[in-house]
């Protein structure tokens, strides 16, 4: 039984994984950067439902109303201020570029908050549903059910819309998206205002999960970028499918033999996926045109 409520447990933790990775693939299938600033900018989001709990009395499901727009904006700022300017070695500067982002909100958060450890606490972070034998903590529940919702947003929005069609031929071939008459730097700029904006509620989540200051930032990005490597790199289904494995299997290795090697585990599933498929799960073998 506890094998059966390690393997829910890491389903639904792989859930609300996929929110915080799916921002991270999107911008990279897009502008063909990775944002080293992912993991801050998922702090920062928690952060933000942090305050606004604890100095305006909103609960933090409803303050996604209020950070997610907020940090939605603040990934297309970033976009059109430090990364559009930009002229040559785009992509290189650019990944210097969000570190120093991540580097700067790493500062800004310490002198606000401080270094001291935070938590969310709610009326139902510690309740839980039990059915038979097993125990389903209300907040995973709840985080599994908006990571759908949100995710299935994204689906929508990718498969469904004109904007989406854009954003796919940007992924596919940016320089004959710009032919037909796409503007990328829109494009660009709204996909990192999506990812973003991704990070705002997965920070909610984390920060109704766990303690965290500002340098959790560095555990989080390495755990993403795991989950998108392994995944494949602009795969959205690939961070999802990877985000459950591995949680899955981290909680099923930690039950079965210790926590400490359900940690390093994590890390051992990349390293076997990537000898045996160095592209990731769902990740593209050519090189995209330029």
């Amino acid at each position: 039984m506890l094998v059966l409520q390690a393997i829910i447990d890491g389903i639904l933790v792989g859930g609300f994984y996929a929110l915080m990775a799916g921002g991270l693939t999107l911008v990279f299938g897009v502008m063909d950067i990775v944002n080293f600033a992912q993991g801050i900018l998922v702090v920062l989001g928690a952060y933000l439902s942090y305050a606004l709990y604890s100095h305006l009395n909103i609960d933090p499901f409803l303050s996604l109303l209020i950070t997610i727009p907020v940090m939605f904006v603040v990934g297309i700022a970033v976009y059109w201020t430090m990364i559009k300017p930009i002229k040559q070695d785009r992509v290189i500067m650019s990944l210097l570029v969000m570190f120093a982002v991540g580097t700067v909100a790493e500062g800004i958060l310490d002198l606000i908050f401080s270094s001291n450890l935070v938590e969310i606490h709610t009326s139902y972070v510690n309740s839980s549903v039990r059915l038979g034998s097993l125990v389903f903590p209300a907040i995973y529940l709840y985080a599994f059910a908006m990571s759908v919702v949100l995710l299935g947003g994204v689906y929508y929005l990718l498969y469904r819309t004109r904007f989406g069609r854009s954003l796919r031929a940007s992924m596919q071939n940016p320089t004959a998206a710009r032919l037909v008459g796409i503007n990328t730097d829109w494009v660009s700029a709204f996909t990192l205002g999506i990812g973003v904006g991704l990070a705002a509620a997965g920070g909610m989540v984390f920060g109704l999960t766990n303690s965290f200051d500002a340098a959790s930032s560095y555990d989080l990005i390495s755990r993403l970028l795991a989950i998108v490597i392994f995944g494949g790199f602009g795969s959205l289904s690939g961070a999802l499918i990877a985000s459950i494995v591995m949680l899955v299997i981290q909680d099923l290795v930690a039950v079965v033999w210790s926590p400490t090697w359900g940690q390093t585990t994590f890390y051992l599933v990349l390293v076997l996926v990537l000898l045996l498929r160095p592209q990731g799960l769902l990740g593209r073998k050519a090189v995209r045109a330029q």
